[in-house]
């Protein structure tokens, strides 16, 4: 297995981060520093990242939470903020990460695991993993807006076009659903914020095939096989 793979593999980060990581000289084997990402590791060798002994993954593990409120999306905060792993509080051996981020105020599906390369599909823009967000905002979203919207507009770092974008109830509302699969930072707020909008609440209910149904706020539970080969086997719209 080439060394990058080995550390994604074994959920210390993603494919890319481990390249990179390996260029820098972060990466020994055997007490040598290694700098080549295609490296085959051997069984027999040791591999350290940052000082620390690399452990191959015994087992995968694919957590589906519904986030709640008032927490950040880290395995650990400088701040002493609630995380998303105080949460779930679940005990393993396994190193899991969240797949992604959401904002300390925004609820929905979050997914945590140690698949390096599920990661990396469903991050990666090229596979187009759709999300759906429950918006709920400060006043009624006027239909003029709504359509400029769903044409599409320009952000300070470039043009959005969602997906979709419809009221909740099918009239003028303050709450709107937006369909879209772009994963750049804050795009859903800045999207209603380029009107003079505040968005009160933000809920992705659906992500990549999967939704919140029969999921309180708050609650998690392990992805079944099934929807485990279902991300792995096709986009998840």
């Amino acid at each position: 297995m080439y060394l990058s793979k080995f550390l994604s593999t074994s959920g210390v980060c993603s494919r890319r981060k481990a390249t990179d990581a390996v260029k820098s000289g972060m990466v020994t084997i055997n007490d040598k520093i290694v700098r080549e990402p295609f490296y085959i590791v051997k069984p027999t060798d040791e591999v350290c990242f940052d000082g620390q002994i690399v452990q191959q993954i015994k087992k995968y593990l694919y957590i589906l939470l519904n986030k709640p409120e008032n927490c950040v999306t880290t395995v650990s905060d400088e701040n002493s903020r609630r995380t998303v792993f105080d949460v779930i509080n679940f005990k393993t051996s396994e190193r899991i990460y969240p797949v992604g981020r959401l904002d300390r105020m925004t609820t929905g599906l979050l997914i945590l695991t140690n698949d390096g390369d599920l990661t990396k599909k469903l991050t990666h823009p090229k596979y187009e993993f759709t999300k759906k967000y429950l918006v709920k905002l400060d006043k009624l979203f006027l239909v003029n807006d709504l359509k400029q919207l769903a044409a599409g507009i320009n952000l300070d770092d470039g043009f959005i076009k969602p997906d979709a974008v419809y009221y909740n109830h099918d009239k003028p509302a303050s709450k709107v659903i937006v369909e879209i699969h772009s994963g750049k930072n804050r795009i859903v707020r800045r999207m209603f914020e380029h009107f003079g909008y505040q968005v009160l609440k933000l809920n992705r209910f659906f992500y990549a095939g999967l939704t919140s149904k029969d999921l309180e706020v708050g609650k998690w539970r392990h992805l079944t096989a099934g929807e485990v080969a279902n991300l792995k086997g096709k986009n998840g719209k």
